[in-house]
């Protein structure tokens, strides 16, 4: 019988998310593990797999359409001997029916079909096809198709689009730009959001850039950690920083030039190893806080803020406390890259016990972090830079950096939050102890 895929949940938080890509038509033929699709949420684009074979009897849901919400059927595959005939729409419910998963994603009219005769329905005119363009004057257009768009400077209002409700889609661009159409359209005047005080800021007077999927949920996630859920409070810490890079500079000097095992060590390598010691030496600092009990968790799973365009993203460092310098090193490289081509998976950046975020290659010395929820505490680097120190009575110049840990007062009380630096400092001025 016909077989249902539907729309994948990629993550345990995932509700819904946008097909930015079909890699297989109708009438194509998959196998397991075949690559059929591209799904993107919030912070990822991830490749969906076929876990049966067949051939692809008709795609529900058009790529770029946005808002579809898990467990809705997006296709469906046949077996050997079945046709088109045998799939019962009904019972497929691709509405979005079916428990608690309904789809407000538009769908795609079916074609007419060909008459008992046998000539076909005839095609739609462009007279008669919808406009891209709804009642507000937005351009109605996947995002992948408008960042094409964007880039090859095409002017979307000219476009019939051939998705949902006349929704322009990637294939509409890519015809387009083919047939040179849509480059010389004059620009649309812009349509002011409408939390936008005309007053204050007059529509020609900035360029609206409508949020994603991504800064939508920084926006509610924050909010919530810092104004309605997590009780915050800082500790800031100077450290001195001069053994430590002169012991990077002797285990950098030994790597190969070229090849497999050459390496090139961060500071930030340093903090990462530092930090997840510092959290076995206090395991207290390495919790999260629920409402039936305090988890202590058994590692240190470090997540690394990573700037990407439109927000930030945190992939993670597991059991970074049992990894070597290299190891974490080649890790936050690979999945950093990952990261800006939204090609992590969820089980890379979800989860993790404490995070850090460094902002000291940009000149930052001193700030302050939000406590990443589930996590009980987040620690701010800033820049190393040469201060006045004072050692035994006498000024000397040392390179310092300045740490501040924000903690959940609910989980990490201030003498733990102590603790916890206080042993991070040890492991960074005399970076010989992480070896003990």
């Amino acid at each position: 019988m016909p077989t249902p895929i539907l729309m994948p949940a990629l993550s345990p938080t995932m509700e819904e998310g946008t097909l930015a890509k079909w890699n297989v038509k109708e009438g194509d033929s998959v196998s397991s593990g075949d690559v059929i699709a591209e799904i993107e949420t919030d912070k990822a684009t991830m490749e969906v797999e076929a876990v049966d074979e067949g051939k692809v009897g008709k795609i529900f849901v058009a790529e770029g359409t946005e808002g579809v919400k898990v467990n809705v059927p997006i296709a469906v595959l046949l077996e050997d001997g079945e046709s088109a005939d045998d799939i019962d729409l009904a019972s497929l419910d691709t509405s979005g029916g079916g428990g608690t998963a309904k789809s407000d994603a538009p769908k795609e009219e079916a074609a007419p079909a060909e008459k008992s005769t046998g000539t076909a329905a005839p095609a739609a005119s462009a007279a008669s096809a919808p406009s891209p363009a709804n009642a507000n004057g937005r351009i109605l257009a996947s995002p992948l198709a408008k960042r094409i768009a964007e880039q090859e400077k095409l002017d979307l209002s000219t476009l019939i689009g051939s998705g949902p409700r006349g929704r322009v889609v990637k294939r509409d661009v890519e015809k387009a730009l083919k047939d040179g159409a849509g480059k010389a359209a004059a620009p649309q005047a812009q349509i002011a959001p409408a939390s936008v005080d005309a007053r204050l800021y007059p529509p020609d007077s900035y360029e609206a850039v409508k949020l994603d999927g991504m800064r939508k949920v920084i926006a509610k996630r924050l909010t919530q950690s810092f104004n309605q859920e997590v009780p915050h409070f800082p500790l800031n810490m100077d450290i001195q920083l001069d053994n430590l890079l002169a012991a990077r500079s002797r285990m950098n000097a030994t790597s190969p030039k070229d090849g497999d095992g050459a390496f090139k060590l961060s500071v930030n390598d340093f903090i990462l190893k530092a930090s997840a010691m510092a959290l076995k030496a206090v395991p207290q600092a390495n919790a999260t806080f629920t409402d039936e009990a305090i988890l202590l968790h058994k590692h240190a799973d470090i997540g690394v803020a990573v700037a990407i365009d439109g927000g930030l993203i945190t992939p993670i460092v597991w059991k970074a406390e049992e990894k070597g310098l290299k190891t974490i090193s080649a890790e936050v490289k690979d999945m950093a890259a990952r990261a800006k081509s939204r090609k992590l998976k969820p089980e890379e950046y979800q989860g993790g016990t404490f995070s850090v975020s460094n902002l000291g290659m940009f000149g930052i010395t001193s700030f302050a972090s939000i406590v990443n929820q589930p996590h009980g505490a987040i620690m701010s680097v800033g820049a190393g830079e040469q201060r006045v120190v004072v050692k035994d009575g006498k000024m000397e110049i040392a390179t310092v950096m300045t740490v501040t840990l924000t903690c959940d007062h609910r989980v990490v009380d201030g003498a733990v939050g102590a603790q916890f630096l206080n042993a991070f400092k040890t492991f960074i001025e005399e970076p010989a102890a992480m070896l003990l």
